[in-house]
Formats: structure tokens, C-alpha cells, sequence
């Protein structure tokens, strides 16, 4: 059974995170940051027991300077609101914190400038589950493909457990996904209800 790690939240957490942010907003590591608008840092409860992880910012997103905020963010929102979850329940990010130019798929270099930043937004909350949204987060975190024949599984990997699902922003071109992704993600709050009970899980390694 996943054992369930203690962590005691205070000021400490929110001065680390917010100080992640700004390092975040104002990087230049990588070629996206002369195309951005503005950096997207992740947003949401830093309490939270899950942390959603997306591939990058959309053209809203880098507007606004949030995550999961436009046409995509509407769709995780139903979906969240009928697994029993709110924005302010959970973590939301992305893999990558720049929109790449015409949202093409962000590459091998842009991830891994980024990966330093997702890294420290899960060492700081340290959730009990990661739940990874789409085919590019899935090969970025845990080196996965084939997105629609792993979705619903539990993945333990250097003692963290993720969930993997569909990307919202599928949902806009395949409409029959949609009710997919709300399954999916009542499926995580019940698994997290175990988590939190003690009950053991299902995992692949």
C-alpha cells in the first residue's frame, strides 16, 4: 500500500510557491519566452491532495497569464465540478509555462527547460496522486504514449502515484471524450477517498 506522506502547511509552503511563481514569470531559459505574452505558473490550493498536469498554455492562457482558463479550462472545470472537485480544491499546471507559437506541441528542449519549475511545484504541495492530462504530459512525466489505452490506470513511479487521463482540449474535436474525462475523474476522487481512508490501490509500476 502507498504510504501517505505528512506534511504540515504554513507560511513557509506560500513563500516558496510565490516565490516559484516570480522566478517562473520573469524566466528566460528557453526560446518561448520572446514569443510569450506572459508566463503561466500553476494555480490553485497548495493544500490540495492532486495535482493536474497539462502539456502548455493556450493563447488564453498566455493572456491572462493562468492555466487551463480557456475553451480546454471550461471543460476540465465541468469535469472537476462532476467528480465533486472545484478550481479551489486543486493544483492546476502544465508541463511547459510558455505557449508555444500557434500551439504546436512543445518540444524535447522546452520541456526539459521547464522541468525544474513542475518539478518544485510537486516538492513544495506534495500531493498524493498526480493526475496527468493528455498524451505529451504522459511522455514528458513517466516517458508513456498511447494516452486512450492507459487512461484510468494508477502509476507508481520513485514512490509517487499518478493517474492518467485525456487532455480536455481533445474534447473539442472528439465530443464522445467528454463524458470520458468526467468518468475518469470521478474515478480519481473515489480513489482518492481510499487514499485518504488507508484502503490500499491498484497500481502499475
Amino acid at each position: 500500500m502507498e504510504s501517505l506522506r505528512l506534511r504540515v502547511w504554513g507560511p513557509k509552503m506560500s513563500d516558496e510557491i510565490d516565490a516559484l511563481r516570480k522566478t517562473i514569470i520573469s524566466c528566460t531559459i528557453c526560446e518561448l519566452s520572446k514569443s510569450r505574452t506572459n508566463a503561466v505558473p500553476g494555480s490553485g490550493s497548495i493544500k490540495t491532495k492532486v495535482v493536474f498536469i497539462g502539456e502548455a498554455p493556450g493563447r488564453t492562457e498566455d493572456l491572462q497569464g493562468a492555466p487551463f482558463v480557456g475553451t480546454a479550462g471550461k471543460i476540465l472545470s465541468d469535469a472537476l465540478a462532476y467528480a465533486g472537485f472545484t478550481r479551489d480544491d486543486v493544483y492546476i499546471t502544465n508541463i511547459v509555462k510558455c505557449r508555444p507559437p500557434d500551439n504546436r506541441r512543445p518540444n524535447k528542449q522546452e520541456m526539459n527547460s521547464c522541468r525544474n519549475y513542475m518539478q518544485k511545484e510537486l516538492e513544495i504541495i506534495q500531493p498524493k496522486i498526480v493526475c496527468i492530462l493528455g498524451n505529451t504530459a504522459f511522455g514528458s512525466l513517466l516517458n508513456g504514449n498511447a494516452i486512450t489505452k492507459n487512461r484510468g490506470k494508477i502509476i507508481k513511479r520513485n514512490g509517487q502515484l499518478y493517474f492518467v487521463t485525456v487532455h480536455p482540449a481533445a474534447i473539442i474535436y472528439n465530443q464522445d471524450l467528454r463524458q470520458v474525462l468526467k468518468d475518469d475523474l470521478k474515478a480519481l476522487s473515489d480513489i482518492i477517498d481510499k487514499l485518504q481512508k488507508g484502503i490500499p490501490v491498484e497500481t502499475n509500476e
